[in-house]
């Protein structure tokens, strides 16, 4: 009897996962990964950003190719003001080859990408934010010499069409920190496709 129940827990904490990732308000760790430009960019090569937009993000995605220009609009907006975007492919070129590192350079070249462009090869970034979609958003805030989650979830309320938006989720809440006050949401669903494994 024991032993079921040990095994009905078991099952049930790896049916919702038992690691999810960051949670708002989670110290956030930094990482290493290679950009379109072949040079390599961390978060500490940031040292006078009062935070960062951080979007899993990837080449074939419809959600996110009806985004990519408003993520162009938001880290132009936002970088001067301390807080870039940097956005991460975390699919495995194995399992979708639209996503392979060469595709992604070709991509930012012709979207014009003013933002870094990583490649998470290995697949070892995503999982630690608990990413499970592209596009998906984890805004980070300077908390002393910390990175703290401030808000996860969406860029806004409709991908289909951006003069449609009613709730600007990520401007918002980026707006929000810029004014010293806390996001409210601070989580939204992130809509957009699944990430890539190979297995």
């Amino acid at each position: 009897m024991k032993k079921t129940s040990l095994f009905l827990v078991m099952f049930f904490l790896a049916s919702v996962g038992f690691s999810q990732g960051y949670s708002v308000g989670d110290k956030a760790s930094d990482f290493r990964l290679k950009n379109v430009d072949g040079s390599y960019v961390s978060l500490s090569d940031f040292p006078d950003a009062k935070g960062f937009i951080i979007v899993f993000s990837c080449n074939h995605c419809p959600y996110v190719v009806a985004y990519e220009d408003r993520m162009i609009a938001l880290h132009n907006k936002y970088a001067p003001k301390g807080f870039p975007l940097i956005a991460i492919n975390p699919n495995d070129s194995i399992a979708q080859p639209q996503d392979s590192f060469s595709a992604m350079k070709v991509r930012a070249k012709e979207k014009g990408f003013p933002f870094p462009y990583l490649h998470d090869a290995d697949q070892s970034v995503y999982p630690k934010y608990g990413a499970t979609r592209t596009p998906h958003v984890y805004l980070l805030e300077r908390a002393g010499s910390d990175l703290k989650v401030a808000y996860i979830g969406a860029i806004d309320d409709n991908h289909r069409d951006a003069s449609q938006v009613n709730d600007d989720f990520l401007s918002d809440a980026v707006d929000a920190l810029l004014a010293g006050k806390r996001p409210d949401p601070t989580f939204t669903r992130a809509i957009g496709c699944t990430i890539k494994t190979r297995n």
